[in-house]
C-alpha cells in the first residue's frame, strides 16, 4: 500500500468521523429542544391553570355541573364537559378504530393492487381534508337526519328539548369519521412492515389466509395498530372546530340526543371574549385537558411496554 492509499485511507476516516459528530451534534440539540418544548408547555399550562383550581376550589370546578361564568353568582362546574370529552371520544375510538384497522388490513392484504391504488388515495385525501369542512358536512347531512330521529323519537315528550340535531351522537359520529384516516394509515404502515415470511409460515402450515390476518398479522403489528389508535385518541380528544358546529356546544349531561360541550369547544367557545376568573377556569380545562392526554399516552405506552415484555 502506497503512502497517498494510507493518506487517502486516513482522510476518509476523520471524514467520517467529523460527520458522525457533527450528526450526533445535531442529532442531540434536536432532542434537547423537543424535550425542552414538551417541559415548556407543561409548566406553562400548569402556571396558567392552577391559579382557578385554589381561587374557585378544586372540588367545585371538577365536580360542579353548574357552568354560568357570567351570572351574579358564576358558577365554574366541568363535571358534565369532563364526562362529555370521555364518553365522546371513547366512543368515537370503540367506532372509528375497528373500522380503521379493517380497512387498513383489506388495503394491504385483501385488496387487489388496481383496487388499493384507489383506496389509499382517497384515505390520503380525507386525512387532508381541513375539520371545519367535516363540521360543515356535518351540519348539513348530518344533524337534519339526527333531528328527523329525534321527532321521531320525542314527539311525545314534552321534557325533552330539541336540538335540531346537533347532539353528542353528530359529535361522536364526526370525530370516528375524522380519526379515521389516521388510524388507517398508521395500521397499513405496521402492516406492511410484518415480514412476508411469516404470513408464508402460516399458509404453509395449512391456515387459511384469514386466520393468517387474524393470528399472525395483526399480533405481529399490535404495536403499531396501538400507535394508530393512540393517535386517533389524541386527534378526538384534541378535536374542537368540527365538533363545535355539530354538538349544540351547551353544558349538559352527555346523554344521546343532549346539546353537549366538549372540553374543547369549551375553550374555544368563550376564550374570545373571557377575562378574570373566567380566562383562569378556561386555561384549567385546557390543563385537564393536558393532563387527560398525557395520562393516556402514559397508560397506553405501559399497556403496549408490558406485552412486548410478555412476547
Amino acid at each position: 500500500m502506497t503512502e497517498n492509499q494510507t493518506f487517502s485511507i486516513k482522510s476518509d476516516s476523520r471524514s467520517k468521523a467529523l460527520v458522525e459528530h457533527v450528526a450526533e451534534i445535531i442529532f442531540t440539540v434536536c432532542a434537547f429542544f423537543a424535550v425542552l418544548a414538551v417541559i415548556s408547555i407543561t409548566v406553562y399550562m400548569f402556571l396558567n391553570g392552577m391559579p382557578a383550581l385554589f381561587q374557585v376550589g378544586i372540588r367545585e370546578i371538577l365536580f360542579g355541573t353548574k357552568w354560568q361564568p357570567a351570572s351574579a353568582d358564576p358558577s365554574f362546574g366541568i363535571l358534565y364537559v369532563i364526562l362529555t370529552s370521555l364518553i365522546g371520544t371513547t366512543a368515537a375510538i370503540l367506532i372509528g378504530a375497528p373500522v380503521g384497522v379493517l380497512t387498513a388490513v383489506f388495503m394491504e392484504e385483501l385488496a387487489a393492487t388496481k383496487l388499493a391504488a384507489v383506496v389509499k388515495p382517497a384515505v390520503e385525501l380525507l386525512a387532508g381534508i381541513p375539520s371545519v369542512i367535516y363540521g360543515l358536512l356535518g351540519i348539513y347531512l348530518l344533524n337534519p337526519v339526527m333531528y328527523r330521529l329525534e321527532i321521531a323519537l320525542f314527539a311525545d315528550s314534552p321534557d325533552h328539548q330539541f336540538t335540531g340535531g346537533a347532539n353528542l351522537i353528530s359529535a361522536v359520529i364526526v370525530l370516528a369519521i375524522m380519526i379515521l384516516p389516521t388510524v388507517i394509515n398508521v395500521s397499513a404502515s405496521a402492516l406492511h412492515a410484518v415480514p412476508a415470511n411469516q404470513r408464508a409460515a402460516s399458509l404453509a402450515m395449512g391456515a387459511s389466509r384469514i386466520q393468517t390476518i387474524f393470528r399472525v398479522t395483526l399480533p405481529s403489528a399490535r404495536s403499531g395498530i396501538a400507535a394508530a389508535i393512540v393517535l386517533g385518541t389524541g386527534r378526538a380528544i384534541g378535536e374542537a372546530m368540527a365538533i363545535t358546529l355539530v354538538s349544540g356546544s351547551s353544558v349538559n349531561f352527555p346523554l344521546p340526543f343532549n346539546s353537549v360541550r366538549f372540553l374543547t369547544t369549551a375553550i374555544v367557545a368563550e376564550m374570545g371574549y373571557a377575562s378574570g376568573l373566567h380566562r383562569k377556569v378556561l386555561f384549567t380545562i385546557g390543563l385537564v385537558l393536558f393532563v387527560f392526554i398525557m395520562l393516556i399516552n402514559i397508560c397506553l405506552t405501559r399497556i403496549l411496554k408490558g406485552r412486548e415484555d410478555e412476547a
